[in-house]
């Protein structure tokens, strides 16, 4: 028997697998990747949290579909900010299903708690991400299952409901509990992990969409630098730091070219169809952030393009551009 489990490297969804594979079923942690995920690389950290329970781990990589699907067109609307959080947890879940034959699992779990997210994981919420991946029945939830509807694993007798949990709301204690229980080291402490629920996120994603079309190489643009509205329209992204730098320096994307400089200071990206005018600003701005240990005019390159100015910027002024 074998179940594949939607996985976002979260104490929840760990403590989920571990419920089905200490009943010895075999649990395939599944990750969807839709783009909005953390800026951080968790990869290891999600490796190592199923090396710890025993489960096999998979990425599944959805940020075409969806982009084209969800993202600016959800049924249930979003939330607070920018997250279309039902849509997002029912594609992930039609994703998983879709996967079932092909990866041999007769059923799927996952982390959710009933009452943890007062929007998203109500009673009312979590039955119509089922409806509308067309799981229902399928879909168990080992952390609230004694307080929900048998599913079909159980119902089967695949799974022992006895077994499983009756946690609701958003105390964690017998989380902690369980984790302790289980012996686990290094999980993440609790808290949103996906950008869309960030309201500065949320803002460069509106800002980026009223003036372009949002592609799925237009992502990491958002996830890196101070970003900047130019008054001719142009946007500006200025590294804050050597990560951010190296990142942007790597970004192949045909919206954008790159401007760089001599000087200490950061790397920066320009909509490749900027004006005149916004490129001068776009300079002026950039030297603003290097290191304030030059005098008179500066160049700096635009692609292959030189650009000559001088320093009269301040950071204090250019906030005034920020998104």
């Amino acid at each position: 028997m074998k179940a594949i489990a939607l996985f976002s490297g979260g104490l929840d969804s760990t403590l989920a697998m571990k419920l089905i594979l200490d009943q010895g079923i075999e649990v395939i942690a599944c990750n969807i990747n839709t783009g909005f995920g953390s800026t951080k690389d968790r990869l290891n950290h999600m490796k190592n949290m199923c090396e710890q329970v025993g489960a096999e781990f998979k990425s599944i990589d959805i940020r075409d579909e969806y982009i084209r699907e969800v993202l600016f067109t959800p049924k249930y609307g979003y939330g607070k900010n920018f997250n279309p959080c039902i849509d997002c947890h029912a594609k992930m879940f039609e994703v998983a299903k879709r996967v079932m034959k092909e990866w041999g699992a007769s059923f799927l779990i996952s982390g959710e708690v009933l009452g943890q997210r007062p929007m998203s994981q109500n009673r009312e919420s979590l039955d119509k991400v089922l409806n509308l991946s067309n799981c229902d029945g399928l879909l168990l939830r080992p952390m609230s299952a004694k307080a929900l509807e048998p599913t079909i694993p159980e119902i089967n007798g695949w799974v022992d409901r006895e077994k499983l949990e009756n946690i609701i709301g958003r105390n964690r204690e017998r989380q902690m509990e369980l984790a302790e229980s289980f012996g686990l080291k290094d999980y993440e402490a609790p808290g949103g992990g996906c950008l869309l629920t960030d309201e500065k996120f949320s803002n460069k994603i509106r800002d980026f969409i009223a003036h372009d079309t949002f592609n799925v190489e237009d992502i990491p643009t958002l996830k890196y630098g101070r970003q900047l509205r130019l008054p001719e329209r142009a946007k500006l992204i200025i590294g804050r730091n050597a990560e951010d730098n190296e990142i942007l320096e790597g970004i192949k994307n045909q919206k954008f070219i790159h401007i760089s400089t001599e000087l200490f200071g950061p790397h920066s990206l320009i909509s490749a169809n900027a004006s005149d005018n916004d490129k001068v600003l776009a300079a002026k701005l950039v030297l603003a952030y290097c290191k304030q240990d030059f005098i008179g005019e500066q160049t700096l390159l635009f692609d292959d393009a030189e650009l000559t100015t001088v320093s009269d910027m301040s950071r204090h002024d250019a906030q005034r551009y920020f998104i």
